[in-house]
């Protein structure tokens, strides 16, 4: 890294920030996702404007013990990153078993490396990386959409004394492809009522959504009171 670094440098630096940023963020933004341009654009260019600094404090830094002050700027960087790394946590949020913001964190960890790559000078490694980033986010996300993951629900249903049996209720899930983790019964024998609780697994694809066929059979057979299915 260059000690004497102009201007012309610095805005070479500062460019190429933005540019690697706003390649990353418009393709975050476009899908809708929390981390979209500005957010991006505005990390990628703190970590580059860090970096910058530290390359500006470089000639005053290595000092001996007896002058006024002894610096160490490699601190300024590792900073920023241990700052994104708490923006990163704050970013992923967990709702029962589903996990949301993984990507989100990443990205914003990205693009700081980025931004440092850039504010270094390392100009070649920032846009290789700028490169390899977008095609991770934007092309390897329709191969993604392709593969199927393994998912899991809870069913519950709640019969009467004539209702389906726990066999046939198991019969109807595992025939449609589903396959089933645990079984438990709960008994009324005041009201005659058995609540099933169903832990079913099955493997779908990212967008299929919808709950099965099976869900509304159940709920119209008779003497069937209540048919849940929370994924």
């Amino acid at each position: 890294m260059p000690t004497d670094v102009g201007w012309g440098e610095i805005s070479l630096r500062l460019l190429l920030t933005v540019i690697a940023g706003a390649i990353i963020g418009w393709d975050r933004g476009e899908h809708g996702r929390p981390a979209g341009l500005r957010t991006t654009m505005l990390v990628c260019l703190a970590a580059s404007i860090s970096m910058i600094q530290m390359n500006l404090l470089l000639p005053v830094s290595g000092r001996n013990p007896a002058s006024f002050s002894v610096m160490d700027v490699m601190r300024l960087p590792l900073g920023i990153l241990t700052g994104v790394g708490f923006i990163g946590a704050g970013a992923i949020l967990r709702k029962d078993n589903l996990v949301l913001g993984v990507t989100t964190a990443a990205t914003l960890w990205f693009v700081t490396i980025i931004g440092l790559c850039f504010g270094g000078g390392q100009l070649a490694l920032g846009t290789v990386a700028t490169v390899l980033g977008f095609i991770v986010l934007a092309v390897l996300r329709p191969i993604e959409k392709t593969k199927r993951q393994e998912r899991q629900a809870s069913l519950t249903v709640q019969v009467g004394s004539n209702g389906p049996s726990e066999q046939d209720i198991t019969k109807t899930v595992v025939s449609a492809g589903y396959g089933i983790s645990s079984l438990s019964i709960t008994y009324d024998a005041a009201q005659a009522i058995r609540e099933m609780q169903y832990r079913v697994h099955w493997e779908a694809l990212p967008e299929e959504i919808q709950p099965p066929s099976f869900v509304a059979d159940l709920a119209a057979r008779q003497s069937t009171f209540k048919v849940i299915w929370q994924p």
